[in-house]
């Protein structure tokens, strides 16, 4: 199947829902993103801040371009001027640092709190408990050039698909509690980005706002 034909044919199922779809290019040439923009996608999401800095300067300007991968402080100011949304914030260090750079670009950036719900060590990631400490701060109060606009998390790797339900719905829970408690200037919370090629279905049904979808729209990766 074509790109175009792999982006409706996902398009279909997320619909019902009300799900957006992040389209994420990474490693994927600009040629081929160029495909995916030329049949009506506008989201894009990238890892590595360098990677997305080559495709934001060759690509249409009308992109929405989404950081999904881990952040480093010191990138932040590459992507500040015209970032879309932060989705992986893994602590309250970034977020003072990001909005240090929205200030000097005068503008506010979006940003989800990335939840550690997986099993794995490896994922990043706010423990509930840091979640709760973070946006209860009153520290948090004086960034005035970000908003926290949802939270965002990866499943663990596996076919358990009763697992992956089961993390999904504890982010949804976490997601429902501090919309219903806690909004105030700088928290909205409007995003779940939760889901990925392999498990995306599953997030819609947990209430995913946002998945992040790349090989099953652009094909197998080649990491060389």
């Amino acid at each position: 199947m074509s790109i175009s034909q792999n982006l409706q044919k996902i398009r279909s199922f997320l619909d019902p829902y009300k799900t957006k779809l992040i389209a994420v290019s990474k490693t994927y040439p600009s040629d081929t993103v160029l495909e995916a923009y030329n049949s009506g996608q506008t989201d894009f999401g990238e890892n590595k801040v360098q990677e997305l800095m080559s495709k934001y300067e060759v690509l249409p300007k009308n992109i929405r371009w989404h950081l999904i991968g881990h952040l480093q402080s010191n990138k932040i100011k590459y992507i500040a001027p015209f970032i879309h949304l932060i989705h992986s914030v893994d602590s309250f260090k970034l977020l003072k640092e990001i909005n240090k750079e929205a200030e000097k670009n005068n503008r506010i950036i979006n940003c989800l709190l990335q939840i550690h719900i997986a099993q794995e060590e490896t994922k990043f990631g706010f423990s509930e408990e840091e979640l709760f400490t973070t946006i209860q701060s009153e520290e948090l109060e004086e960034l005035k050039y970000i908003k926290i606009t949802g939270l965002m998390g990866m499943a663990s790797n596996t076919d358990n698909e009763d697992q992956i339900k089961k993390e999904f719905q504890h982010i949804q829970k976490l997601f429902s509690q501090i919309k219903s408690s806690a909004q105030t200037e700088q928290i909205k919370m409007e995003e779940l980005s939760i889901g990925m090629s392999s498990d995306y279905k599953l997030a819609c049904e947990s209430g995913s706002t946002m998945v992040r979808v790349g090989s099953a729209i652009f094909g197998s990766r080649n990491y060389l």
